[in-house]
């Protein structure tokens, strides 16, 4: 079952970004712009780099490859993101609820990427492989015992 599973929440977490990235790409100047109201430190470059972070991060995901490296790359990258554009907008009363929204949306997704970045790691592989196979080798001597 986990076999069309993996693929499809991979794919709907890989949605996000690539929509964000492509998006950073189309509307380049004003989101130069917007980041550079919001006191982003060299906009254009900054917007560039999120773009490129959000485009990779997004398709190797999708297409599963380096899933460890991306999941990890996403995690860290949504901290400075929701922290500057979203949190910090928090104690405006206009913006306020819909601040809250795409804070929490963002930790949201940063669950998901731990849990993938979890998944993929190899020492958490090796020791469910090992405890799924000492639950076995316990099954296996209750029934010499039965």
């Amino acid at each position: 079952m986990s076999k069309y599973w993996n693929p499809l929440s991979r794919a709907l977490m890989a949605a996000i970004f690539l929509v964000s990235g492509l998006g950073k790409l189309a509307d380049f100047h004003q989101m130069t712009a917007m980041g550079a109201s919001a006191g982003l430190p060299f906009p254009t470059v900054s917007i560039a780099l999120a773009a490129v972070v959000e485009l990779a991060g997004g398709l190797t995901l999708l297409l599963g490859w380096q899933i460890r490296w991306a999941s990890l790359a996403l995690f860290l990258y949504l901290i400075p993101t929701t922290l500057l554009f979203h949190a910090a907008n928090l104690s405006n009363p206009a913006q306020a609820q819909m601040q809250l929204v795409e804070v929490l949306k963002n930790l949201a997704i940063m669950g998901g990427l731990l849990r993938f970045y979890a998944e993929a790691s190899p020492s958490i592989s090796k020791n469910a492989e090992q405890s799924s196979g000492q639950v076995a080798d316990r099954r296996d001597r209750w029934d010499d015992v039965a």
